[in-house]
């Protein structure tokens, strides 16, 4: 029985035999028997550079598989450390970005030195998975980015030119500008597929808490409701004032305001920078929920889910505190 050959890298001498091999224009097969290696071996190594057998140099090669082997190194971390590796798994499972889960490890963890990862190893950790289940929904864990750009005419105008004493943004007070204050909210609505459906969105200006809202209808009196209904589960002290673009669905403002004692303030037209908070908001609940989803298909607890991993998932602009911390924070101050 013959033994099995021990698998060695490729030297520097042996990847310049084989740059001068291929200037001769030998093929794979014929530089593998002179230099006793797998003819698959110098396929990969030739082919790894694009115009594989007119660019290849030793030097390149070489270079290449010394950066190969310090991502290995990189990834095993995770490997090396079994509990680093729950705790990363755990929020990655609960859709937090590897940026979250580097900086919130520190808080959770200040004297355990182990406890400590970058961002881009855990990229690396997640992208270099073989492929398969766990690599799926690692990948599926990862925030996604728009790979095209939307035409600005594709999106659904809700405004309505005449909303009953409207109150302009302008008359809103300072102090919710600044964000000292909390208790200042942020809304809007997010259109489901074929505009049949829609989701409510309400952003904490302080804290970046967020609520979202299970719609059933739409229409302004419904919306209205669900709002009320939702915005009252909050302490007093922590509902003071709502901005909201001028979409025709708020246009029960008055109704809203009697009934939860939150005033109504309405950003200018085609502004949404003025509802910031609340724009960047429906872009992390647009990781749960793309352009184009049917949201009469969703439950309410299902609503809810994507609400509580949004508020517990730390956030760099709060020092890496969750939202749901900050607002108890500022409940009770």
């Amino acid at each position: 029985m013959k033994q099995k050959m021990q698998y060695h890298r490729l030297s520097l001498v042996e990847r310049e035999e084989i740059s001068r091999l291929l200037a001769k224009g030998l093929s794979f097969r014929a530089i593998a028997k002179q230099i006793k290696r797998n003819p698959g071996t110098i396929a990969r190594e030739v082919n790894q550079i694009r115009l594989g057998r007119i660019l290849y140099r030793a030097t390149v090669g070489q270079w290449r598989a010394l950066r190969k082997r310090l991502r290995q190194r990189r990834k095993r971390k995770l490997d090396k450390f079994s509990k680093l590796k729950r705790y990363v798994l755990s929020k990655l499972i609960l859709y937090w970005s590897p940026e979250q889960i580097a900086n919130h490890v520190k808080i959770d963890y200040p004297e355990d030195t182990a406890m400590r990862i970058s961002p881009e190893t855990i990229y690396a950790y997640v992208y270099v998975q073989p492929k398969g289940e766990l690599k799926k929904h690692l990948i599926k864990a990862l925030r996604r980015e728009h790979k095209h750009r939307y035409k600005k005419n594709h999106h659904f105008n809700r405004e309505v030119p005449n909303i009953i004493d409207l109150v302009s943004i302008d008359k809103r007070p300072k102090e919710v500008g600044d964000r000292r204050i909390p208790g200042h909210w942020e809304g809007d609505l997010i259109i489901g597929k074929l505009k049949h459906s829609a989701l409510g969105s309400l952003v904490e200006r302080t804290s970046r808490a967020v609520i979202l809202t299970h719609l059933k209808q739409f229409d302004h009196t419904s919306v209205a409701k669900a709002f009320a209904q939702e915005i009252q589960k909050v302490p007093r002290h922590m509902r003071l004032s709502m901005t909201y673009d001028r979409g025709g669905e708020m246009s029960s403002h008055r109704w809203f305001t009697k009934h939860t004692k939150v005033k109504v303030y309405f950003a200018h037209s085609k502004s949404p920078w003025e509802r910031g908070t609340n724009e960047n908001t429906n872009g992390l609940i647009r990781q749960f929920f793309p352009k184009g989803t049917d949201f009469s298909k969703f439950t309410r607890r299902e609503v809810k889910r994507v609400q509580r991993l949004l508020n517990q998932r730390p956030r760099k602009v709060l020092h890496w505190k969750t939202p749901e911390e900050v607002f108890n924070e500022l409940v009770l101050r």
